[in-house]
């Protein structure tokens, strides 16, 4: 016996149904036969030829049946038809069409779909609790694999498209990541791709196309987001700092060089040594520097 991961997925197979105008004037001349029948069997007492009466119900009950054939196929729609349970085909011919009476008519749509996906709670690869959501842009590839694969295909696309959002979470730090492990927040657009491909993989057994997915929705979990908040602070405070005082080491270095090219003054290491201090304290000081005015000398 073969288990639900070996069996084939259903494919789709394409059905064309002619236009419905033309059977359309069958039912409505079968319909107007009918009524003609009783009357053409009508006698002053009932029904004098029997037969003919008899026929006016068979033609009612076709001018019914045929009536049962008609449907519509409306744009970016299909109907999978199905003969006693045995799938036949799909129509994507959009219209006024007729099939067998017989058949079962279910309507599946090819529109875009926007799943906006609740928030979550998790707990990102470092641990820490997070809340993240997600908006997922599919439709309907395959209408045989989304009709018989799958249970009900919109409830399939919510639960894959949750279990995927958490495995995301999960395999990737909300902050500090790199070129080969991207993080949630610093790199959106390599989340999105891995997000859309793992969706597209998970999806794809029910004849489902993914077409956009992306993060709606990223922060840390309430009783962690002041903590987190304060960190995030104090790292930017210090790489702000970082970076003024290479930049002030610089110009300290560039300033001491061009002194002593153009002779300006010749200074000695410890006048270098206060001249640096005093300029670094210029360049990495919050506040306005206060000159003050030196009358004497470091010699006197």
């Amino acid at each position: 016996m073969q288990n639900a991961e070996s069996r084939s997925p259903t494919v789709e197979k394409d059905l064309h149904a002619p236009s419905g105008f033309g059977m359309l004037a069958v039912a409505i001349a079968l319909y107007a036969g009918a009524p003609a029948c009783w009357i053409a069997s009508a006698g002053p007492e009932g029904p004098e030829n029997v037969p003919v009466f008899v026929a006016g119900f068979l033609v009612l009950l076709a001018a019914i049946l045929v009536t049962c054939g008609f449907f519509t196929v409306p744009p970016n729609t299909a109907r999978v038809l199905l003969l006693f349970g045995e799938y036949k085909g799909t129509v994507r011919d959009h219209g006024f069409r007729w099939t067998n009476p017989f058949m079962t008519k279910k309507k599946v749509s090819l529109r875009a779909h926007n799943l906006n996906g609740e928030k979550l709670k998790v707990n990102d690869k470092a641990g820490n609790p997070i809340e993240i959501a997600a908006v997922v842009v599919w439709r309907v590839r395959d209408t045989a694999q989304a009709a018989f694969d799958v249970e009900n295909y919109e409830d399939f696309v919510a639960v894959q498209s949750e279990t995927a959002v958490r495995h995301l979470a999960t395999t990737h730090p909300y902050d500090g990541g790199n070129d080969e492990e991207p993080s949630l927040r610093g790199s959106a657009d390599a989340v999105a791709r891995e997000l859309q491909r793992e969706l597209q993989e998970r999806l794809a057994r029910g004849g489902i196309e993914v077409i956009e997915a992306r993060l709606s929705h990223l922060a840390y979990a309430p009783e962690i987001a002041g903590a987190m908040l304060r960190r995030q602070q104090a790292a930017a405070i210090i790489a702000a700092r970082a970076m003024i005082v290479e930049g002030a080491v610089g110009m300290v270095d560039m300033a001491l060089d061009h002194l002593q090219k153009r002779n300006v003054v010749q200074l000695d290491d410890e006048r270098k040594a206060a001249m640096v201090s005093n300029l670094l304290v210029v360049l990495c000081s919050e506040q306005a520097a206060q000159p003050v005015i030196n009358s004497g000398t470091l010699y006197g």
